[in-house]
């Protein structure tokens, strides 16, 4: 506004009155001021024309029609404007002024090609913005997609989780030949689904319950009735979908910072009811941790990742005794926003 106001002002009053707008130095303030105020005016309503245009046809599919709106609203503001301020001067016989009605169409002329200039200036550059935020947020989603695949392999070949597995498979060959058999055929089923969506953004909510329960098998053996995991997923739930891993990445923050103790075990619900809203509870049961790592990383890459695919937050509420964390799932037909 700041930018267009002088010289339009300039521009109509030299029109309006000649050379004597800038050879009476009162009719130039006088003039300037009043004409300021109604290309000011002018600018703020076709402004809230275009914000309205732009909430009304947000899809790129409804650009034409968007700008046909758009460049009639302002052609019929500024003609109101220009025949108001032409008329204006004439009642208020400002310097014997009287109306001049050639002058008054070639300013129309005029300000409607200047107007249908600025709107498709103004929808280009604000294409471009569009354009530029798209690409941003893409090179952020395939940055969080990275470090969550990467995340993902560590977890596959972790050596601490990969030798306590190993290391209970080697107890049970021992002591229990049919369990130790359990045990390999629930490991390979882990492994297995971490290899073969490695690539996938979104899996079946049933499918990732079904890894949990392989995976939650490989922790029991190791921590006996110091884990708890219980699901009560609601079943028009478990057809949403949901990235892979989630449900591993969010257990595995759960008794990595908690103490487990088979006095007091660690608890984990896993729960929905219908609509279409995940919940993972634990308890709370702070245990010291010495090692300089920052194991809330995999659930930061989580946050990130999940708001960047669906536009959705995934909240973290956090009382004494208890964390929730609260997912929304993705319909199979909703599209990710990508």
């Amino acid at each position: 506004m700041l930018c267009v106001m002088l010289p339009f002002t300039l521009m109509l009053n030299s029109v309006i009155f000649g050379s004597l707008y800038f050879l009476d130095w009162q009719l130039f303030a006088l003039a300037t001021i009043i004409t300021g105020v109604g290309v000011c005016i002018d600018f703020i309503l076709c402004g809230f024309v275009a914000v309205l245009m732009k909430k009304r046809f947000p899809l790129e599919k409804d650009v034409g029609r968007k700008l046909v709106f758009m460049i009639l609203s302002f052609w019929l503001f500024t003609t109101l404007f220009l025949y108001l301020l032409f008329r204006g001067y004439e009642w208020i016989r400002l310097y014997g002024y009287s109306f001049n009605e050639s002058a008054f169409i070639w300013s129309c002329i005029a300000f409607g090609i200047v107007n249908v200039f600025l709107t498709f200036l103004m929808e280009g550059v604000a294409g471009y913005e569009s354009w530029k935020d798209s690409m941003d947020e893409t090179e952020k989603l395939s940055k969080a997609y990275n470090q969550s695949r990467l995340l993902g392999l560590k977890s596959q070949v972790n050596p601490h989780f990969l030798f306590n597995s190993l290391n209970s498979l080697s107890s049970l060959i021992s002591e229990d030949e049919q369990g130790a058999e359990k045990f390999l055929d629930e490991m390979s089923k882990v492994y297995r689904y971490m290899l073969r969506h490695e690539v996938d953004q979104l899996v079946t909510l049933e499918t990732e319950l079904k890894f949990v329960d392989s995976y939650y098998y490989l922790l029991r053996v190791r921590y006996g009735d110091a884990l708890q995991i219980v699901n009560a997923v609601h079943e028009n739930d478990k057809f949403h979908d949901i990235p892979p891993l989630t449900l591993q990445v969010i257990i595995e923050n759960s008794f990595t910072l908690n103490a487990l103790n088979k006095n007091a075990p660690l608890q984990i619900f896993i729960q929905s009811n219908g609509t279409g809203v995940l919940e993972i509870r634990n308890s709370i049961q702070p245990k010291i941790i010495t090692d300089n790592i920052n194991y809330e990383a995999g659930l930061d890459n989580l946050v990130n990742k999940y708001y960047l695919l669906t536009h959705h937050p995934l909240t973290i509420s956090e009382t004494k005794t208890e964390r929730c964390i609260s997912i929304p799932l993705i319909t199979q037909k909703a599209e990710v926003e990508v």
